[in-house]
C-alpha cells in the first residue's frame, strides 16, 4: 500500500521561489547583455548638435548627392552620384561597416575610386549590416549617410 504525499506549504513555496527565481535570473542576463553591446553615445552633447543640425542638413542636400552600398562577389561597392546620376569623387572619403546593433564586427574597409565607384575586399558574413559614408565635398561641405546593407546567404 503507497502513501499518499499532500501539498503542502513548503511545496507552494518551492514552486514560488523557483518560478520566480528563474525569470528574475532570465531578467538580470538580458539586462546584462543590453549594457554589455550598447555602442555607446553618437554625441556628447545633444543640444549642441542639433543646433547646427539643420544648417549642415540643407547643406548636404544642396550638393545633391546620393549614396548607395552593395555587397559584390566579396567586394564592397560605395556609390555616391550627383543629381545628375554622375558618379562623384569627394574630395576627403572615409567608411565604416558594422552590424546595426553592436560594435564588435566595425571595421574601416580600404576602398579605392575605380572612376565610377569606391571598391574594396569586404568579408560580410550574412544578415544586416550598416555602412557610415564620411564624405567631404571640395569645397568643404560635409556629406554623412548611414547606409543599409542586407546580405543574403
Amino acid at each position: 500500500m503507497s502513501e499518499e504525499r499532500k501539498f503542502t506549504g513548503r511545496h507552494a513555496a518551492a514552486i514560488f521561489i523557483g518560478a520566480f527565481g528563474i525569470i528574475i535570473s532570465v531578467n538580470l542576463a538580458l539586462a546584462w547583455n543590453a549594457v554589455a553591446t550598447f555602442p555607446g553615445l553618437e554625441v556628447k552633447n545633444s543640444y549642441i548638435a542639433s543646433q547646427s543640425f539643420d544648417d549642415r542638413r540643407a547643406a548636404q542636400e544642396a550638393l545633391g548627392w546620393q549614396a548607395e552600398a552593395a555587397l559584390e562577389d566579396g567586394y564592397l561597392v560605395l556609390s555616391i552620384r550627383d543629381s545628375a546620376g554622375a558618379p562623384v569623387q569627394p574630395h576627403r572619403f572615409e567608411a565604416l561597416v558594422g552590424r546595426p546593433t553592436h560594435v564588435r564586427q566595425d571595421f574601416r574597409p580600404e576602398l579605392t575610386f575605380d572612376g565610377r565607384d569606391f571598391v574594396g575586399p569586404a568579408d560580410l558574413g550574412e544578415g544586416y549590416w550598416t555602412v557610415r559614408v564620411d564624405a567631404e565635398a571640395a569645397d568643404g561641405t560635409r556629406f554623412e549617410q548611414r547606409l543599409e546593407l542586407r546580405v543574403r546567404g
